[in-house]
């Protein structure tokens, strides 16, 4: 469905382009993919720095300017010693009349084996028909995270170049090869290059997450933080046996329990007091946002494997996934827990729980409230026990203006390829880049995917399907030229 605009004899050109040249675009994925570029294993870490190298070939022959930066080394928690994967920072375009826009992607992957549970070979690229015939499916270990979308970035400014038309923007290209591992020396780059490769930049665009639906495009305009805690209980130096000291010790589990079951209820609400009272209002121009959002809780409960959630209504539910805090307890470190009996009394145990973050928290205020409600309900037990809280990582959330201009343009880009305006969507889970980008450039950042909800990134069959992957390369396209317009 085309909008009737000036410039659509030129996107009705750039389309027709994008469309006939496909198979040269999934030839293309089909090789990245190839490449194993785990960035998690270290027998592996040639592979993502051929990728890198790849990549930034790729680049310069688009006729971008590239730049390797070497990061060094580091460590791992065996001794090892590995080189860090240089980052890529390439530049295409220096108009002066025109913006900047500057696009992060990462072309390491996630660990993946066929034997995990993949119908088809991980690294081989294999387009299988979907349910519907209308849908096929690209499979492949990163196809959707994160290399389909960068190489669709790359195809849509390949595009311009191939119709020799002017370049609408100029381009800047952050590519990273340890996203999946951190993003190890990232940051300090950033910081590095503020004042020079993105002095001139005015947008930075991400495109490595997922639409809500299956169906209709989103934008992500914000992300929960997370601070993550450790309740250390400690008795004495050995484990008891619990025939012999069992009815005369404080133990220190019990201790522990006693103070996870007093972090929430079963209500789901954080029990800790004074958590909420800075979490930013619920305005009513948001409240609408979640109204017209494509959200199937149905699905959604089924693909998670649960009976009920905690509320009953698609606007509660998503609230609760991205602008309200949540507690999670994730676990429990030297209790038994192999198979069969142990009549064992363990002397410390270290309880593991975080707190996603979401506008207006403060990590230390957070820490502090948790640290007092925890230390309150453990004098009020009368312990003799060691009792230690600590907050091992504290994690910002991120949140972007979806009213300014880059996300105007974006807004316009998808009506124009899709035929209908994006879900505006918030992610409940952390992306610390978005956040790394917006703090230390100080520059306007969107996130922009290009793949469907069911895309399976970080599990098996992960895959992109044919049109996220085409129509997210004319997507890019329109977004260049909406880009452009606006200055």
């Amino acid at each position: 469905v085309m909008s009737p605009s000036s410039s659509s004899a030129l996107e009705m050109e750039i389309f027709q382009y994008i469309d006939a040249h496909q198979s040269d675009f999934i030839k293309d994925l089909k090789e990245w993919v190839a490449v194993e570029s785990d960035s998690i294993q270290a027998h592996l870490r040639k592979e993502v720095m051929h990728m890198m190298a790849l990549a930034a070939d790729r680049l310069a022959t688009l006729g971008a300017t590239v730049n390797l930066v070497n990061l060094g080394s580091h460590q791992l928690p065996d001794g090892q010693v590995l080189p860090l994967p240089p980052v890529l920072l390439g530049e295409l375009g220096k108009d002066p009349q025109n913006p900047t826009v500057c696009f992060y992607g990462h072309v390491d992957v996630q660990p993946a084996k066929k034997e995990d549970g993949w119908d088809t070979d991980p690294y081989t690229l294999t387009e299988i028909n979907g349910v519907h015939l209308l849908i096929r499916n690209l499979y492949g270990r990163g196809a959707t995270d994160n290399k389909g979308p960068v190489l669709a970035w790359i195809n849509a400014v390949e595009t311009f170049r191939a119709l020799k038309l002017a370049m609408p923007v100029n381009f800047k290209f952050v590519i990273e090869g340890m996203e999946e591992a951190g993003s190890l020396g990232l940051e300090k780059l950033l910081e590095e290059e503020k004042q020079s490769f993105f002095s001139d930049v005015d947008y930075i665009v991400i495109s490595d997450n997922l639409w809500l639906s299956n169906k209709k495009p989103a934008l992500t305009y914000g992300s929960r933080g997370n601070a993550c805690f450790f309740v250390e209980v400690e008795c004495g130096s050995k484990d008891l046996h619990s025939g012999t000291f069992g009815g005369i010790i404080h133990e220190p589990l019990l201790d522990l329990i006693a103070l996870l079951d007093s972090l929430v209820d079963s209500t789901g609400h954080i029990q800790i007091p004074g958590i909420y009272d800075s979490v930013a209002a619920l305005t009513e121009e948001e409240r609408k946002l979640y109204e017209s959002i494509e959200f199937d809780l149905e699905e959604h409960r089924n693909n998670c494997g649960v009976k009920k959630f905690l509320y009953g209504t698609k606007e509660e539910i998503l609230l609760h996934l991205w602008r309200y805090p949540s507690l999670s307890i994730h676990g429990i470190e030297g209790a038994f827990h192999e198979p069969g009996i142990k009549t064992v009394i363990p002397a410390k145990v270290i309880g593991k729980f975080s707190i996603r973050q979401v506008p207006n928290m403060d990590l230390s205020v957070v820490k502090k409230q948790v640290v007092d409600h925890l230390e309150g309900v453990f004098s009020k037990r009368n312990s003799p026990n060691k009792l230690k809280v600590s907050m091992p990582l504290g994690v910002k959330p991120w949140l972007a203006d979806f009213n300014d201009l880059l996300y105007k343009a974006a807004r316009r880009a998808i009506k124009t390829v899709f035929g209908e305006g994006p879900d505006f969507i918030r992610d409940g889970s952390t992306i610390p880049v978005a956040r790394m980008f917006q703090t230390v450039t100080q520059k306007s950042v969107m996130m922009l995917p290009i793949g469907a909800a069911d895309a399976g990134e970080h599990s098996q069959n992960e895959k992109i399907s044919r049109h996220s992957y085409i129509e997210g390369t004319k997507l890019f396209a329109a977004f260049f030229l909406e880009i452009s317009k606006l200055h």
